[in-house]
């Protein structure tokens, strides 16, 4: 098991992104905010994968979000967020369904004066949910 704290204002990847054309098409940037948070999580993740090594395997990310503020808040951004900065550091290989399977236990709550994210990231054993499922339902109807 993997724990450790971000002393980071968590904030949403989604919400006020930036369209700007390149090529003649039009390309979607994150938004400012959500580029500074992930500066901000990038030398601690970055600590982790020095401790703990690249995550290549199946794990269930459980994040607690404390927020600075009462507001209405999407979770599943919130998630979004932190696994692309997981993903960019270096930390998780790839934020597929193959290594990042859950995200079970992860919350959202209110800590006006200490916004932070607490994560910790457990590995699934025996997790063949997705290994080989074309042959397993091929097999399913397959005629004796």
């Amino acid at each position: 098991m993997i724990e450790f704290v971000i002393p980071v204002k968590p904030v949403s990847k989604k919400n006020h992104g930036q369209i700007i054309m390149m090529g003649g098409y039009p390309r979607l940037l994150p938004s400012k905010q959500y580029r500074f948070f992930e500066k901000d999580c990038l030398p601690y993740l970055n600590m982790v994968k020095l401790h703990a090594g690249i995550i290549t395997y199946p794990v269930n990310i459980e994040c607690l979000f404390f927020m600075d503020a009462r507001r209405r808040v999407d979770l599943a951004n919130l998630l979004n967020a932190i696994d692309d900065a997981m993903v960019k550091s270096g930390l998780v290989l790839d934020d597929n369904k193959d290594i990042i399977a859950a995200h079970d236990g992860s919350r959202v709550y209110h800590d006006k004066y200490n916004p932070r994210i607490e994560v910790r990231i457990t590995e699934l054993k025996n997790y063949e949910q997705w290994k080989d499922s074309k042959n397993i339902q091929r097999n399913l109807f397959k005629e004796d």
